[in-house]
């Protein structure tokens, strides 16, 4: 099977995953909780002496920190991906002429 054929039906069984689940939220509330909990520990870690609220509002930061480190990786992956493809298509150029 070729990778486009598998990405559309992976598609499909996402799809209709889904429209099977009235309560998407409970759905993936472990996985959430799990996530969560994770920063939560890191938090704690990082200040043992913190207050429950005081480790909330570091998890929530330490949160948004892992998302806004995975969104930087993958604009300056995409950056390099339309570079290579650029100098690619430059080369292609200079061979034919």
């Amino acid at each position: 099977m070729d990778p486009q054929d598998r990405s559309l039906r992976a598609r499909l069984a996402a799809h209709t995953s889904w429209a099977n689940t009235l309560d998407p939220a409970s759905r993936t509330a472990k996985a959430r909780a799990a996530a969560n909990g994770r920063f939560e520990k890191q938090a704690r870690e990082k200040h043992p002496n913190a207050t429950d609220e005081q480790i909330a509002r570091v998890a929530e930061h330490l949160k948004s920190a892992h998302f806004s480190r995975i969104a930087l990786q993958a604009a300056a992956a995409r950056r390099a991906k339309a570079a290579a493809k650029s100098r690619m298509k430059d080369a292609g150029k200079t061979a034919v002429a």
